[in-house]
This record gives C-alpha cells, structure tokens and sequence, in this order.
C-alpha cells in the first residue's frame, strides 16, 4: 500500500511508520519538517502545516490509506480531508471521547461520548476529548465507509514523550523505598505503542471500517501489579502516600476507574498483538538508559 502519513516522526506515528516498513508498505511523511528531522531518511517526505492549512504539497496526489496521527482539532480534519484522495482515512483518536459518568462497569466501542467541542482550538485536559469527538464526527461524515477510527488508551514503550509510564519503568528497577501517592488496587491499563501501530497496519490492510479501542491488558491489572513488573525482580518497597493528582498513571479518585477498564475485543478480534507488559517495561527502560534518564516533571 502506498500510505500517507499524517505526521508520523514521534512516537505514535513513529510506530506506525516503522510497521508499515516492516510489513513491505510504502510510507510517505506529511509533516512541517521541524521534529526528528533525520528520522527514516529512506521514506519520502511531504513539507505543509496543520496549523496554517497548507496543504499544498499534497495537490494532486492520491494514497491507498492516509493515517492521520496529528489531527487535534476539527480544523485539522476538514482540511485534510479537502486535501487528500484515498480510499481509507484513519483516525488515531483517543480513549478520551467517553463521558465516564455513561459507562457503567467498563468501556466498548459504543460506550457514550462527551459532547463535541468545536468553539475552541485550545487544547487542555478539558477540551482534548470532546475536541477528538468533534474530529471523530468530522472524519466520519467525510469519509463515511472509508472512514477508520482508533482510540488508543495510555500509549507506553520506547519513545514516549510523556514518561507517564517510562516513570515506573525507570524508578521501579532501582528498587528500594518508592512513594505511590494514589490507590495501589486501581485498574490500569497500557498499549505497546508496536502493538497500536501493528493493528493500525492490519486495519488497513484489510480495508477495516469501524471504532476500535487499543488498550492493554486484558484485563486491567492493579496499578501495584504494574509497578511490580516493571521493577523487574528489584527489592522494592513500596509505600502508599496521600495521593498527588495528575501523578503518572494515577487516576483521581474510584469513579475515573472505569477509564481503565475498556474493552479491546474487538481490536483483538482484528488481530492487535499483545505485548507482555514485561517486555514493554524492559523495552521502555532501555530506551531511557540509553537516552540519559532525562529528568522526569512530575506534579507536586
């Protein structure tokens, strides 16, 4: 297949990019040029921004599928959906769509939504959900049957430029005394970021319509049990503090537990892998060793 990239040069898109290589595909880079600019020098690349509309560098061309990793605001959409011919669009949304307070016990594909958000272009904690549900609806009306929506959970493995999850891959290991300001027994789940990126791939080669949920254990593990496989062995002592909110992986308080409790089944159903978590810790850990162990913001 010959797919477009809409972004493709951090971690997500990065992950897509490297399976479409493996898998015998033909990637092309839309991107300002600016992030990993020496990143896959074998695989073309296409010069506009998002941002201001310019869209120019894709005139007249035409893609098997186009994979829209960067699309934050319905803007974003509407304007590349003007500007590309393809017989697939997908559309890398976000867990972040469902209303919590309409789940129940857990999460599918058809759990309610937050109300669209389409008076802002401002993007924060309470506006990127219904701003990505704005985006869902825009791609959907656009694109109709051709039209693919993913919605990853948390995102972990190498690369990742939140470190929400990289924090216990790295402080785990080390062992000793660690400070766990939240609720140990709280679900959580995580993605491999390779395994999103292979059921991406599958999605299009198959020429799969639909909403697919790409999250990770199934079921959730505790958020004590994730942190013990990413110590990895490690004499760990872990003490429970008072909680710090916005800590990595920690969620607010029990009603935001159904965030962690959502359905992969019919992700699983198309073929998503599934790494053990093990392996994406170790994975994850490696990568910040060998980038330095840069330091790690975390909320006070």
């Amino acid at each position: 297949m010959n797919v477009l990239v809409l972004g493709g040069t951090a971690f997500v898109g990065r992950a897509i990019v490297d399976d479409l290589l493996d898998r015998g595909h033909t990637p092309t880079l839309f991107s300002r040029g600016v992030s990993n600019p020496s990143l896959f020098p074998d695989v073309p690349r296409l010069v506009g921004d998002r941002d201001t509309g310019d869209y120019a560098s894709l005139k007249g061309l035409t893609w098997d599928a186009v994979v829209d990793v960067s699309g934050y605001v319905p803007r974003h959409v509407i304007q590349a959906a003007d500007a590309v011919t393809t017989s697939r669009y997908l559309f890398i949304s976000t867990g972040s769509v469902y209303d919590r307070t309409q789940a129940g016990d857990g999460m599918t594909e058809d759990t309610a939504r937050l109300a669209p958000e389409r008076d802002t272009e401002v993007i924060d904690n309470d506006t990127y959900g219904p701003l990505k549900v704005a985006c869902e609806d825009d791609v959907l009306s656009r694109f109709g049957d051709a039209a693919t929506i993913v919605r990853p959970g948390i995102v972990a493995g190498p690369h990742d430029p939140t470190d929400r999850f990289t924090y216990w891959a790295r402080t785990a290991p080390k062992g000793g005394r660690l400070e766990l300001p939240g609720r140990p027994d709280q679900p959580v789940q995580v993605v491999d970021s390779r395994d999103l990126a292979r059921l991406v791939v599958l999605l299009l080669e198959q020429d799969k319509p639909g909403i697919f949920n790409a999250v990770g254990p199934q079921p959730a593990v505790t958020l004590q049990e994730l942190i013990k496989v990413c110590a990895a062995g490690a004499d760990l002592d872990l003490v429970v503090v008072d909680p710090v909110p916005g800590f990595p992986l920690v969620l607010p308080e029990p009603s935001w537990d159904v965030m962690f409790r959502r359905s992969a089944a019919a992700a699983l159903a198309v073929g998503m892998p599934t790494t053990p978590l093990s392996v994406t810790a170790a994975d994850t850990r490696a990568w910040d060793l060998e980038r330095g162990e840069p330091p790690i913001a975390l909320p006070s």
